[in-house]
């Protein structure tokens, strides 16, 4: 299963046989919201706290991925997911509610493609038959922690991003119809010294670069393999740096076939600064949106490498440098698998 060094290449061919996907109102008037199971009206979803929201998202969008398929619940071996609040706390709330056996992570944005890439490692080697992966983000949240509550008003700079509101959720299967989750490449942290918590795209961008390089080494591809490589994250300002990066390495990869979920969310007269941000970002857009192009026949392979900047308000406050890391995993119709 392992080529190289970072990647595993899936023989048994794992399938995401569904997803489930939720959203706030902000994302509802987005660029995308067919992508969307639930969108809610309201950001507090009817609880006392936005991180009980967040909760009830991450809930929601793994029991619209059973409901969606021909399983029940019970059927279901693992769930695998965090988030970015202290010790992912919806997330466990969420897995509490759930009852199925609980793996907790931390990448931070780039949970969805950790998660993804472990659930079908796991099912590759029999070690299950049906895993919940994915990951949450609300946007209060997390400007409560990382940032500023939205109530004080902060201002930010251009290039901060916005943190999206919602849940997206995969459920992935030894057997049945669905793409086949062909690779993963497990990224390194990469750290580049920088220490603006408002540029999270140019810390994260290195990481992204170093990822799709290695994949592309390890299983001896071009990229033109790929109808798409799609980054979690990097948002406008991390786009163009690791774009340019990668054309300085040599891979020539074409602006319209390297796309971000960062600035694929919202519209163009959304109020996101440098674009959107979160680990519901990379899951929403990736399971909801270019999974259910893959499965409708409009795509045939994607490379989807989710990106995380790994500081903590602790180590912001300290003066610390911001890690990033990356993940990617390799999503394939079937028709012609390597």
């Amino acid at each position: 299963m392992l080529t190289g060094h970072q990647t595993w290449i899936f023989n048994n061919k794992p399938r995401i046989m569904e997803t489930g996907t939720v959203g706030g109102p902000f994302e509802a008037q987005g660029n995308i919201p067919n992508a969307f199971d639930i969108l809610h009206e309201d950001m507090w979803i009817n609880q006392d706290s936005f991180e009980k929201a967040q909760q009830i998202m991450m809930e929601e969008a793994c029991q619209v991925a059973i409901k969606k398929s021909s399983i029940d619940k019970e059927q279901v071996d693992f769930f695998i997911s965090g988030d970015l609040i202290n010790q992912i706390t919806p997330t466990t709330f969420a897995a509490r509610t759930m009852g199925i056996p609980y793996f907790g992570l931390f990448n931070a944005c780039a949970t969805s493609t950790e998660s993804l890439a472990l659930s079908a490692a796991i099912i590759n080697g029999n070690g299950a038959n049906y895993i919940l992966s994915g990951t949450s983000s609300h946007n209060a949240s997390a400007e409560r922690q990382f940032r500023y509550p939205t109530e004080y008003g902060g201002q930010k700079p251009p290039t901060a991003q916005w943190t999206v509101t919602g849940a997206g959720c995969a459920l992935v299967a030894k057997e049945g119809n669905g793409p086949i989750i062909t690779s993963a490449t497990i990224g390194k942290v990469v750290d580049m010294g920088m220490t603006d918590p408002f540029n999270m795209g140019g810390a994260m961008a290195p990481a992204a670069v170093d990822t799709i390089e290695t994949h592309l080494k390890e299983r001896n591809i071009d990229h033109s393999y790929y109808d798409l490589i799609i980054t979690g994250d990097l948002a406008r300002i991390g786009r163009e740096v690791s774009l340019d990066l990668l054309h300085k390495k040599g891979i020539d990869l074409p602006e319209e076939k390297y796309v971000d979920c960062g600035l694929t969310i919202y519209k163009e007269d959304q109020p996101v600064f440098a674009g959107a941000s979160g680990p519901a970002c990379s899951a929403i857009v990736a399971y909801g949106h270019f999974v259910k192009m893959v499965r409708e026949g409009k795509l045939n392979r994607i490379l989807v490498v989710a990106t995380g900047s790994l500081q903590s308000p602790l180590s912001v406050n300290q003066g610390d440098s911001i890690p990033g890391i990356a993940h990617a995993v390799s999503i394939e119709s079937g028709s012609d698998v390597l």
